[in-house]
């Protein structure tokens, strides 16, 4: 390998501003690894319980449209410093956390991911065992859960280059499974959803409100750190080309799974979506198939989603390489005991862990958007990037404002967690902006900003 190739090859792997020549992202290969990223079961089973909610297909589609549509608007709010910077979420957040403070809204992401990474690695597992049940007879969960593992600890390795690769090819079979799927229920059970689904009165009251906010908030997560995919996305593209490239790797996507959710609901009266395929068609092709996009599923999910934001966590707080960060990740995620987590006697225990964490998500963001919209005006020089990588600089420590800020936005949304993005958000954000204004703490924090006197 050159010296310029290893120095390429290095960059990407740390957390330090990436070059403007040496990211690897085109607008396609975001695109599909957007995509890839986005896909989930938990989508596919929001699709079905909005029918005990009495929303109809049109309804439906309209909420995961405008769910989604929202979510996409906030990923292109944020990823703008990071696009312009080369530098990961977690250095962005010390610009209004502190080089201290960012380890709590860090790891607020990072950890959440470590426990999805491990629960989406034994539903792979066990796909992956499933299939190998109904072709060669062979029954060994344990080991296509550990060998899955292994095989994205490997890829996570690679870097963006892993997730890049498994982007490009995942998004292209997720894309035609589900298009499968689809033209499995339409051809199959018809009838049943057109009466059950279709010609459905419905609802446009609270009931399709609320599914607007599920759709949105099913994806939250990666609106936080957006930045650490923007960072590798190649110069040229301009705010309105990342979020077209957003809006079509996540919108029809989140609403074909919606939909195909809610028709094999429909169809067979089973919540979950994967069993409901099987009770569909007696098909050991349409299994594989069905298998076969879990897998890919939680593969693309994992290396986009859930490797990247703990790892760039571990970097930063510990001080490791990315080969060691991703390893431990790997291991950690094993360690959360998914074979646990994901029995039904789990399921209120998880319901209440996703609660919680989400509710100080809308807060964090607000506070990253306070600062680099209106007290930076989306200005980052040189010096104030280094001064954010300098332990002893301007940004040194914890930023109390920042804190004192999620704090305030977190206790609102605990009130009605449902809603807890549109409750905290703008509250969370004038805290901030005032308690940045008056703290005498904060002063070292102000340089470069509008408050600076």
């Amino acid at each position: 390998m050159s010296e310029e190739k290893k120095e390429v090859k290095q960059e990407a792997s740390s957390i330090a501003p990436i070059k403007e020549k040496d990211r690897i992202m085109s607008w396609g290969s975001n695109t599909m690894l957007w995509l890839g990223g986005c896909i989930s079961i938990g989508t596919l089973s929001m699709g079905s319980a909005q029918l005990d909610k009495g929303l109809n297909l049109l309804q439906l589609f309209l909420a995961v449209l405008i769910g989604s549509t929202i979510l996409v608007i906030g990923i292109c709010l944020n990823d703008q410093f990071s696009y312009k910077t080369g530098a990961p979420y977690a250095v962005q957040l010390k610009s209004a956390f502190g080089t201290k403070g960012n380890i709590v809204p860090v790891f607020m992401r990072g950890l959440p991911a470590i426990v999805w990474y491990g629960f989406q690695t034994w539903l792979g597992g066990s796909a992956i065992n499933n299939i190998s049940k109904a072709i060669f007879g062979y029954d060994n969960i344990w080991l296509f859960f550990l060998l899955f593992q292994l095989l994205q600890i490997i890829l996570s390795i690679k870097g963006f280059q892993g997730a890049k690769w498994v982007g490009n090819i995942g998004g292209v079979v997720i894309i035609f499974a589900m298009l499968y799927l689809l033209y499995v229920c339409l051809t199959t059970q018809a009838d049943v959803i057109a009466e059950n689904l279709l010609h459905k009165e419905g609802t446009w009251g609270m009931p399709f409100i609320a599914a607007i906010i599920a759709f949105f908030g099913n994806s939250t997560t990666v609106m936080l750190n957006a930045g650490d995919y923007s960072r590798e996305m190649k110069s040229g593209y301009s705010t309105a080309k990342r979020g077209v490239s957003y809006f079509l790797a996540m919108v029809p996507t989140t609403v074909l799974l919606g939909i195909i959710g809610a028709m094999a609901c429909s169809a067979t009266g089973i919540a979950n979506p994967i069993n409901a395929f099987y009770e569909m068609v007696d098909n050991k092709f349409i299994l594989v198939v069905t298998l076969s996009f879990i897998i890919f599923a939680q593969l693309s999910t994992n290396l986009a989603s859930n490797v990247i934001p703990p790892a760039y966590a571990f970097m930063d707080v510990f001080k490791m390489k990315h080969r060691t960060a991703v390893i431990l990740i790997g291991i950690l995620a094993v360690c959360t005991c998914p074979w646990i987590l994901t029995n039904d006697s789990s399921a209120a225990g998880l319901d209440l862990f996703v609660k919680v964490y989400t509710a100080f998500f809308g807060p964090i963001f607000a506070v990253l958007i306070t600062d680099y919209f209106i007290l930076h005006r989306k200005k980052v020089s040189e010096a104030e990037l280094q001064d954010l990588y300098d332990n002893k600089g301007d940004h040194a420590g914890v930023n109390w404002a920042a804190i004192i800020a999620i704090i305030v936005g977190a206790i609102i949304g605990l009130i009605n967690v449902n809603i807890s993005f549109f409750t905290a958000t703008i509250p969370t954000g004038l805290v901030f902006y005032f308690c940045m204004k008056k703290m005498p703490s904060c002063e070292r924090f102000r340089k470069g900003t509008t408050l600076e006197k």
